[in-house]
């Protein structure tokens, strides 16, 4: 972990300094008051002093990376002398005073002459400006097209950048890379206890409702005109207008039962009754906003009444922007959301926004749901299902494939 300290007349001043030289990943751990300038204190002024880090934490297991490196701190030689010097000047002292005077000038002008000097890493060509008007084409962060023109940077040598199908294929690889899919545990492995209880939660409108609906049938395994598993659904949904009323519609069409609940106690009573002889319970939740902090907070003891072994997915539309997706995450993180389910993918053609959010905050995505028909609008997330939607660039499917197979059976 690579450490950095930046002072700056103002917080903000600060903050934007770091933010400049480091990019969004650096976090502020320790912020201070120092005075500047001036002779042992004498027409010294304050300024502020942030300390931080700037690296990058390893991927979790089984995510992808942009193969990302860490930015350590540049340290001068010439800032190391400086200190020495002013440790040493323990009295006013005119030649210690001359010759700080002389290293600070230097050192400015050393830094300013390495700022200034062109390199072939700092220069813009050509086909890294195009890369980047296609990763913004499909509405890629800043921050996730800043690290994948700088990982190009590193890895190609000048005259390969000339060849642009050659880089755009590679970089399509290290995009696949970068997305991580949630794979299920083999719900037919012996001593699995039942039923598996599986919530989900979200904000409102980015259609819980229908996909709970959609994962009632893919869990429940339509053979020979019965369900193979016995499925059951629960909703909290009973303030939407009509909310109840459509999972009780997907019930009936169905023919599973519907539970409706309003509390902890209710919820806990119809948990009861479903821990002998069923194989899965889906629970529908209100849609709350991930800006109320009061009514997530409700909604998750509520939800306490499930139990430890409940599992939690948020579901996300794949419309949202970028910083909304980000702010989902992070409020709703408190649930212990085991995957994203990415609905309403036939609603846009850029993936862009849900791929950088999800690898910015470490997320893998279980499941994809492409429309309002059930059961079929749904399939198990991919990393080629999001690949083939990139726009502008060329997608070799045969070479793809095979270095990111699609998953298998994996019902559980």
């Amino acid at each position: 972990m690579a450490y950095f300290t930046e002072q700056a007349p103002t917080p903000s001043e600060c903050l934007d300094k770091i933010r400049s030289k480091y990019g969004d990943r650096a976090k502020v751990l320790v912020q201070r008051t120092v005075r500047k300038g001036g002779i042992f204190g004498i027409g010294s002024h304050e300024e502020v002093e942030m300390t931080g880090t700037c690296g990058y934490s390893p991927a979790p297991s089984g995510y992808g990376t942009l193969g990302l490196e860490e930015r350590p701190r540049q340290n001068s030689n010439l800032e190391e002398e400086k200190r020495k010097i002013l440790a040493a000047a323990g009295k006013s002292d005119p030649t210690l005073l001359t010759i700080l005077k002389e290293v600070r000038d230097l050192n400015q002008k050393v830094e300013t002459k390495l700022e200034s000097r062109p390199s072939a890493e700092n220069q813009n060509h050509p086909v890294l400006e195009k890369l980047e008007e296609d990763l913004t084409l499909n509405d890629f962060s800043p921050s996730y097209i800043r690290a994948m023109i700088e990982r190009v940077r590193r890895e190609f040598a000048l005259e390969d950048l000339d060849d642009y199908e050659k880089v755009q294929r590679t970089v399509v690889a290290w995009i696949g890379e970068s997305i991580s899919i949630y794979r299920e545990k083999d719900g037919k492995s012996p001593g699995r206890k039942k039923p598996r209880i599986i919530v989900l939660v979200g904000s409102a409108g980015v259609g819980k409702t229908t996909t709970i609906a959609k994962l009632a049938a893919l869990y429940g395994e339509l053979v020979d005109g019965g369900w193979r598993n016995k499925v059951r659904l629960v909703t909290l949904d009973n303030y939407r207008i009509g909310g109840k009323q459509q999972i009780e519609k997907y019930g009936e069409i169905m023919e599973l039962p519907v539970s409706s609940v309003e509390n902890y106690e209710e919820l806990r009573t119809v948990m009861a009754l479903y821990r002998q002889d069923v194989d899965y319970v889906l629970v529908d939740t209100i849609g709350k906003s991930p800006r109320n902090y009061t009514e997530l907070g409700e909604m998750q003891a509520i939800l306490g009444a499930c139990g430890p072994r409940a599992e939690e997915h948020l579901c996300i539309a794949a419309s949202t922007k970028s910083s909304d997706i980000k702010e989902t995450l992070r409020q709703f993180a408190p649930f212990k959301y085991r995957s994203v389910i990415l609905t309403k993918l036939d609603e846009t053609n850029r993936i862009g926004n849900v791929v950088s959010a999800l690898w910015e905050e470490g997320k893998s995505v279980s499941f994809i749901t492409t429309g309002q028909i059930v059961p079929p609008d749904i399939e198990r997330a991919s990393v080629m299902r999001f690949l083939l939607n990139l726009e502008g660039f060329t997608i070799d499917r045969e070479g793809l494939s095979k270095r990111f197979p699609e998953p298998g059976d994996e019902n559980g």
